[in-house]
């Protein structure tokens, strides 16, 4: 069984189709760091957003990298790999939607990986918040990221949902570095 990748299609010489998707599995309890490293060694495209934070002990403080989203690791499968990512030690379900796993759009994950590599202060919630204007950040270490306008006082604030786990991420940017953009 022969394949060729084209873009997010795998295509077998049989002529059918398998898309890659993005998926969230939701994991055992402090597990993320693990099932990645499991998942990628089964050869999964996998990806875990890490944030460094200052961590306190009694006698000193240290700079650690802690998941984005606690319990939650995206793998990007087709559904040949389904079965196997549930095997996968620490995986504990797929996050899922009216019973099947929930896709998670791939300008979402994208738009993680702007935040996460960046500079700038990140913030989770679980509010929904349907109103506002989409934009885009024009400029700065968050160039290209897309979200939701929240203007908070003087503040800026764009939110960036992640539908299918039912999170936000909210980033603060100078109001001079987001544009307006059109829904198409």
């Amino acid at each position: 069984m022969d394949t060729t990748r084209r873009d997010q299609i795998v295509v077998k010489k049989d002529g059918n189709e398998l898309s890659q998707k993005w998926y969230a599995v939701y994991t055992r309890s402090r597990f993320e760091k693990q099932v990645l490293k499991g998942l990628q060694d089964q050869g999964i495209e996998a990806y875990l957003p890490l944030i460094k934070t200052v961590r306190q002990w009694s006698d000193r403080k240290k700079t650690v990298e802690v998941p984005l989203f606690s319990s939650y690791v995206f793998v990007h499968i087709d559904r040949r790999f389904y079965d196997l990512v549930l095997q996968t030690m620490g995986v504990v379900k797929y996050i899922t939607f009216e019973g099947k796993a929930a896709s998670i759009p791939a300008d979402q994950i994208d738009n993680l990986r702007i935040i996460v590599n960046s500079d700038e202060k990140v913030e989770t919630t679980w509010e929904t918040r349907r109103k506002g204007d989409k934009v885009m950040v024009s400029a700065g270490s968050l160039k290209g990221l897309r979200g939701e306008l929240i203007s908070d006082g003087d503040r800026r604030k764009v939110l960036v949902r992640i539908d299918s786990i039912d999170q936000n991420l909210v980033v603060e940017v100078h109001s001079s570095l987001i544009e307006s953009i059109k829904e198409s």
